[in-house]
């Protein structure tokens, strides 16, 4: 009789498959923001494009630091 051997998913893997499913939501909701861009269908100003693209930016950079190492440190050294 074969015993099932259980297979434990590292933190690693995991990690790249749900990121690799985010990037991919967040790359086809920017496609498809890209596609208010058509004047024929759409108006909108200079204005209303930098808020959108700051914004973008703006969360884009806070992620990002989520990402960057921790380097400071609360605890006192000499």
């Amino acid at each position: 009789m074969a015993t099932a051997t259980k297979t434990s998913v590292t933190k690693e893997e995991r990690f790249k498959k749900i990121a690799a499913r985010r990037t991919q939501f967040i790359l086809d909701a920017l496609r498809k923001l890209g596609n208010c861009s058509n004047k024929g269908s759409y108006t909108y100003s200079n204005d209303d494009v930098s808020k959108i693209f700051n914004t973008i930016d703006s969360e884009l950079k806070r992620i990002r630091a989520l990402f960057s190492e921790k380097t400071k440190s609360n605890k006192f050294s000499l």
